[in-house]
């Protein structure tokens, strides 16, 4: 018997419903971390990049991406970490950057620093800490509505 091969856009399809489980309005495509998705014979070998090498979250993110796709039939995978090139956010994709606001998080901007609040959009602005509640994201206070709100920091 022969057992057909989702598509690799059914599987893409997959994996955009896996949430980063620190930020879990964006999935771990709109973050950009996966790579590439390719069969190799009867194996799917799913290509991994961490947002930084030493991200304590990579380890959840492979069984997350392991559960999504066994739970869909995938009986044989492989899990490819991909160190080079580095992430940035550069790969963070347009709908992954508005759910950032929307959620309250500050999208990274070339410039190092929120250009607006996500609350209330002032660009009166204050840094309070270079780091947040993640060690991808610093602190941040509007001026104006007095809230405070994380800052996806520029990679």
């Amino acid at each position: 018997m022969v057992i057909e091969k989702p598509a690799l856009e059914t599987i893409w399809q997959w994996l955009d419903g896996v949430p980063d489980p620190e930020i879990p309005v964006i999935s771990l495509t709109d973050l950009g971390i996966i790579r590439d998705v390719e069969w190799q014979n009867d194996t799917l070998e799913v290509t991994v990049t961490p947002t930084y090498s030493g991200c304590p979250a990579t380890r959840i993110i492979n069984l997350d991406i392991e559960t999504a796709l066994r739970d869909r039939g995938i009986k044989n995978l492989t899990l490819k970490t991909q160190l080079s090139p580095a992430w940035t956010t550069d790969w963070l994709s347009d709908r992954g950057r508005r759910r950032l606001e929307e959620y309250g998080i500050a999208p990274p901007q070339a410039a190092g620093g929120p250009s607006q609040c996500p609350h209330c959009k002032s660009q009166s602005l204050e840094r309070i800490s270079q780091f947040g509640s993640t060690p991808c994201k610093a602190q941040w206070r509007c001026q104006d509505c007095l809230e405070p709100f994380d800052y996806f920091k520029c990679i």
